[in-house]
């Protein structure tokens, strides 16, 4: 638990703090340290401009984490009140909740994330929104599975006699039976919405200069990659190291509920 917990809150302060830290200019040209290789001068080198890569990253940090959090929370918000209403309410609004979803499922999620991108200018609140409405579907299905469960218990049919207010059965009862999976899906979907957006960038058909993400990074150092390595390898390293950090957690998240649940 401890070492992806202490990954994440560096690359989070480098995120926030790094560009007061590290006061080189992201977008300043030099012609004079073109492809520069990693060095004291240039920590992780320059790219074919000759701007520094380091700068680059910690700039373009903050777009795609942004991106990866805020659309993970919303999706998972959708998934989580989607799953809970079919559940509670059931009946027809269950059949039509389920037809989306299946709908949705129907197709691949990155090839519907590139349908709904081609047809848009794509910035980081475009992104955020599209990464989102195609993000849910799973943990609706999921949360809609375990909520049956919930709601077919004594206590909750006793609730709903005694004319409990919905929001009240929700909050108090729902909600915390519910935290583990919302959690962990929470943690994958930041992962998801990282390499959507990183894959986005990559095509072509993500953010956009003069904007900076990780994947945009990717993407400006695929034509010189033979020559210049590490205009691609840093900020994918970075990916690497948030992906791997979050599936890490979110296994230490499942570890630890299974083994609370085991107790009680």
């Amino acid at each position: 638990m401890k070492t992806p917990i202490f990954i994440l809150s560096g690359i989070l302060f480098i995120s926030i703090f790094g560009s007061s830290i590290y006061t080189i200019d992201p977008y300043q040209f030099d012609k004079n340290s073109i492809l520069l290789p990693p060095s004291f001068a240039h920590i992780m080198g320059t790219d074919r401009l000759g701007r520094d890569i380091l700068a680059r990253v910690i700039q373009g940090s903050q777009i795609s984490l942004s991106i990866g959090f805020i659309s993970a929370m919303i999706s998972s918000l959708i998934g989580l009140i989607v799953g809970i209403s079919a559940s509670y309410f059931r009946g027809i609004l269950d059949k039509g909740i389920i037809f989306i979803i299946d709908i949705f499922l129907t197709f691949p999620t990155f090839f519907l994330l590139l349908a709904l991108v081609s047809y848009i200018d794509t910035s980081a609140i475009i992104l955020i929104i599209v990464i989102s409405i195609t993000g849910w579907m799973g943990l609706a299905r999921l949360i809609r599975s375990e909520s049956f469960k919930i709601s077919s218990q004594p206590f909750i049919k006793i609730l709903k006699l005694a004319n409990i207010p919905t929001y009240k059965i929700f909050f108090k009862y729902f909600l915390p039976l519910l935290a583990p999976i919302f959690l962990v899906s929470f943690t994958f979907g930041v992962a998801g919405g990282i390499l959507a957006e990183s894959a986005l960038s990559f095509l072509g058909l993500g953010v956009m200069p003069p904007s900076i993400s990780w994947g945009l990074l990717i993407s400006e150092g695929k034509s010189v990659l033979d020559i210049a390595w590490w205009i691609s390898f840093f900020p994918g390293f970075m990916i690497f190291l948030v992906t791997y950090s979050l599936i890490k957690l979110s296994d230490e998240f499942q570890n630890y509920f299974n083994q609370k649940e085991k107790i009680s």
